[in-house]
């Protein structure tokens, strides 16, 4: 597996600038919008519950949990850029991710941040 399944973030084309700090260097926040989120619950799979078991006795990474949480950390981000967008948004401030097993049938992992309207300071 290449590393670009394992990786994550927003792709380049995309009309919602997401960072994870108070503000964009060479911009202002004209608008806070508020609280905005994306949220994904994946189910456990039988099978890689089995495999993970097996490879926890031997040791080393669990590659399909990895990549299956990088998955769900890639859809959550995906929902919290359409909810900034339908809500009128250009950024995403403050982005962090929250992850919770739900009800032991699953794992939570929300993304969240504050919507703005940002535009570039002139010189």
């Amino acid at each position: 597996m290449g590393i670009d399944e394992y990786g994550g973030g927003q792709s380049p084309q995309s009309a919602v600038l997401v960072v994870t700090t108070n503000d964009v260097p060479g911009y202002r926040v004209e608008r806070v919008i508020g609280e905005v989120f994306g949220l994904t619950v994946r189910s456990r799979h039988l099978g890689s519950q089995i495999g993970a078991g097996l490879k926890s006795l031997v040791g080393g990474e669990l590659k399909g949990l990895t990549k299956t949480l990088a998955q769900t950390r890639t859809q959550a981000m995906e929902r919290l850029v359409e909810q900034a967008q339908t809500r009128g948004a250009n950024a995403v401030l403050m982005m962090r991710f929250d992850v919770s097993e739900a009800a032991d049938v699953g794992t939570e992992v929300c993304a969240y941040g504050t919507a703005a309207v940002i535009t570039p300071r002139h010189a």
